[in-house]
């Protein structure tokens, strides 16, 4: 409710547990990065409010995204049945492990910041599959562009950006 009047700026705002949701833009740039078709799965790392959730549920066949705070995910799981998202499922777990059941995804989008690409998510990257992480320091970070041809793995930087720390094995230590 405090917030009310600035939810539509185009600037982060916090949600809760020291994690802030995206800018719209961010949201949007990330989206369009990953050239989403309707039957693709997708694998989101960083639930947060669900935002981001709910724009991928209405653009693709499946949602799996994965929260490691308890409470932000039980939050967002109740915000997305009400909104009538039946196609997402949220797990509370260490995103950078990738899904615990090692799917592939023919799209991947990590909405925190990593030191190093998480080597268990880009397994989890199907063959033509596209992913999206900002990677960086801790104040800063790269939005990293990757697709993955058979054995090869194409990277293209896409701008400057600054989220949240990606917590976990494969990410910042807590």
């Amino acid at each position: 409710e405090a917030l009310a009047a600035t939810a539509y700026g185009d600037f982060s705002l916090p949600i809760g547990e020291g994690q802030t949701i995206s800018k719209p833009y961010m949201v949007a740039l990330m989206t369009e990065a990953l050239a989403l078709k309707s039957q693709d799965r997708v694998l989101e790392i960083g639930t947060g409010s669900g935002y981001q959730t709910a724009v991928l549920a209405v653009l693709c066949r499946q949602v799996f995204s994965i929260e490691r705070i308890q409470c932000l995910a039980i939050r967002a799981r109740r915000l997305l049945s009400h909104l009538g998202c039946y196609n997402v499922v949220i797990r509370i777990c260490d995103g950078s492990q990738g899904w615990p059941e090692n799917l592939q995804f023919d799209a991947i989008i990590v909405t925190a910041g990593a030191p190093l690409l998480p080597e268990p998510v880009l397994d989890q990257l199907a063959d033509g599959g596209r992913l999206v992480i900002p990677i960086g320091t801790e104040e800063s970070q790269k939005l990293m562009f990757f697709k993955k041809e058979g054995q090869r793995v194409i990277k293209k930087e896409v701008m400057d950006c600054e989220f949240v720390r990606l917590i976990g094995n494969h990410g910042w230590k807590d």
